[in-house]
């Protein structure tokens, strides 16, 4: 009766989620589920393509679902209980909504699966088994140090423009990544963009569409004609500032850095702004997949990365000023936050987010 239930439930959603499978049925031994935001999303795309790769090669049934839209938390939870009713061993998931989704991931959970979280933690943060991300202030920290380079060494005023709908955890840590990389004490970092440091210029916190984003632009070269760079966390807000630099004639004299993912890339492509961190969603997929298949062969669950809370997926700089060569740079087989790719044209930003 149950199974009947959560079926039933599915079928009366009708197209709200998208659902393929990525292996042959012959090689259900181990079978697995990956849910994301929607199934238009380009890093979506770029961490789904992945996880069927890394499912192909270990001989896992990998499903996946996705949502219309994003913030459809609905059909993720509609999602959950069929991987539960269908025998899947463990679910990846990227939440649309980070609690909307916790009463169904426990009953997972308390089903036997093994639940894991993608890019963004849920919370609590211990609702799932583990979370597959990249380190926000090392992510912030590694666009900071590619810009003060790219300022030689000498940075000016700063400029923070953040979106209310941002995740205000994940944005903090970036924030005091960022003022590390440039050179701000860590004793200001760690008071994030509140520190009264004479740096900074200002921090405008705004709904995040364009012209929020060039209204915000204007408001920071009010306070301070001379700023030198603005860290945005936000593509539509990006746009805006960009547009506002343009109108002002001051393009090439305010640096935009944003870690914006797959939406940043092509703004890179597009001289919108000048670098953003890409979160390496590859290596997310195949993580998850990974660790799916070492605890349904062997019950072990997946353990942290060293001094952090979730495992460390790394990730890189893409930037259109020439620097590192993220392909052939010896660097990046050591330390997976210091490459970048370069130059970056509307080709190769395809490319990266496939």
């Amino acid at each position: 009766m149950r199974e009947r239930r959560a079926l039933l439930k599915i079928a009366a959603l009708g197209g709200a989620f998208a659902l393929a499978c990525s292996t042959p049925a012959e090689a259900a031994d181990i079978s697995a589920c990956l849910i994301t935001k929607t199934d238009t999303n380009p890093s979506a795309l770029r961490m789904k393509t992945a996880a069927i790769a890394e499912a192909k090669a270990l001989g896992i049934d990998l499903k996946s679902f996705s949502g219309k839209i994003d913030g459809d938390s609905e059909s993720q939870i509609a999602a959950i209980e069929h991987c539960i009713v269908d025998g899947a061993k463990g679910i990846m998931i990227s939440a649309s909504d980070t609690k909307a989704i916790v009463p169904s991931v426990k009953k997972a959970r308390d089903a036997g699966l093994l639940v894991i979280a993608l890019g963004v933690p849920l919370e609590p943060s211990d609702a799932a088994d583990t979370t597959i991300a990249a380190d926000n202030q090392r992510a912030g920290q590694a666009l900071g140090e590619w810009a003060k380079g790219q300022l030689g060494g000498r940075v000016g005023k700063i400029g923070f423009l953040e979106s209310t709908s941002a995740k205000p955890a994940a944005e903090t840590l970036r924030d005091q990544g960022f003022m590390l990389g440039l050179g701000i004490s860590p004793d200001d970092a760690s008071k994030g963009v509140g520190a009264q440091n004479d740096r900074i210029v200002g921090h405008d916190v705004v709904q995040g569409s364009e012209a929020d984003g060039n209204s915000a632009m204007m408001d920071l070269l009010g306070k301070e004609p001379g700023i030198a760079v603005v860290h945005i966390d936000d593509d539509a807000m990006a746009r805006g500032a960009s547009k506002a630099l343009e109108a002002l004639g001051k393009k090439k004299d305010v640096m935009i850095v944003s870690t914006d993912g797959c939406a940043g890339v092509e703004a890179v492509a597009k001289g919108v702004v000048d670098a953003t961190f890409m979160t390496d969603l590859k290596s997310v997929g195949r993580l998850g997949v990974r660790a799916i298949e070492r605890f349904a062969t062997t019950g072990q669950k997946p353990t942290p990365s060293a001094g952090m809370n979730f495992q460390d997926a790394g990730g890189f700089v893409v930037a259109k000023i020439p620097g590192a060569d993220h392909q052939t740079n010896p660097i990046c087989t050591t330390d997976p936050y210091a490459c970048a790719y370069t130059p970056i044209t509307t080709a190769s930003a395809q490319a990266i987010c496939q």
